[in-house]
């Protein structure tokens, strides 16, 4: 409400649906809540080209893992009530948070940095994390199908093997398997799983979890309870792309097995034009079409500066 020069009022409202935080803003939510995390238990959680530090998980994760345990006890106050209603024959349900984001934004530090967090908040909780990399079709099915040069885009998924996979935890299925995904092959693992077998939390990491197909009547959405985007301006992921593929050049590349070991022996000029064009015709354009239009789906946006810290969280109302 706005009053005017002539004493009238003017009523104005914000549309968006989301409130707005600046780091001290958001860090101020974590109230008195300790950080049980060390340095020592901080590093086996980075990314290869990250270097997050206590302070950041203090200032934006303590405060989203606390809201999360808030919506955690209402869900769980809901299912009480299903189970009295039921007369006790509902089996527990795991809550399940999906985080979503472009490639070399930091997706899979949060979720290591969250798993970390709630898994002793304060009661001991299991708490297992799950990438959506392992429901990719296999390298020789995107070779048959062409679709090489849209790895990561919704066609390169086995989005009902997912979607049946989320269906059997959210049912309370035990001992529920997920295909195990090589990034030194860039090929799913044969016969090798990860088992499920009744988390508390579920935290479910990928390019896709926000995207709803074009024909589909369930999306992977549906089975999320609170949804998690990672978001960064395009000009930072590619230059975080670009610099993750020249560590990976002097390191990961240089092993005999690694499906990229041709690129080891590129020059850093060449190496920086070969990431480029890869960002350009692959990632960056998976970003625009098919990631980015899904970022206001989320339950809370983390924006990150040039340094990888968050600057901004946006919470939706």
């Amino acid at each position: 409400m706005t009053i005017n020069a002539d004493n009238t009022m003017t009523f104005t409202s914000n549309l968006s649906p989301f409130l707005t935080f600046d780091r001290q803003q958001w860090a101020e939510l974590r109230k008195s809540v300790p950080l049980k995390l060390t340095e020592q238990d901080l590093k086996p959680l980075l990314g290869f080209n990250e270097d997050l530090s206590l302070d950041e998980v203090s200032t934006i994760y303590l405060p989203l893992a606390r809201l999360i345990n808030y919506y955690i006890e209402e869900n769980l106050r809901r299912q009480a009530v299903l189970n009295r209603f039921l007369g006790g024959k509902n089996p527990k349900v795991p809550y399940i948070i999906s985080i979503a984001g472009s490639v070399a934004v930091g997706k899979s530090t949060s979720a290591r940095i969250l798993q970390s967090l709630l898994s002793n908040w304060p009661d001991t909780r299991k708490v297992d994390l799950i990438t959506t990399d392992g429901f990719l079709h296999p390298l020789n099915v995107l070779q048959q199908k062409n679709l090489l040069q849209k790895k990561g885009f919704p066609i390169s998924y086995d989005t009902p093997k997912l979607i049946k996979f989320l269906a059997d935890i959210k049912s309370g299925k035990p001992n529920v398997q997920a295909p195990i995904y090589s990034h030194l092959t860039y090929d799913i693992i044969p016969d090798q799983f990860d088992v499920v077998n009744q988390p508390d939390i579920l935290i479910l990491e990928g390019l896709n979890v926000l995207q709803a197909g074009n024909h589909a009547k369930t999306f992977v959405s549906d089975f999320v309870d609170f949804s998690i985007y990672v978001d960064a301006d395009e000009n930072l992921l590619q230059e975080w792309y670009i610099r993750r593929f020249l560590k990976f050049r002097q390191s990961a590349f240089n092993d005999p097995n690694s499906y990229f070991k041709h690129y080891a022996s590129l020059s850093e000029q060449e190496a920086i034009a070969v990431a480029t064009k890869i960002w350009q015709t692959i990632n960056g354009l998976n970003l625009k079409q098919n990631i980015l239009p899904t970022r206001e789906r989320a339950n809370l946006i983390l924006t990150k500066g040039a340094d990888h810290a968050v600057q901004w969280v946006k919470l939706k109302k």
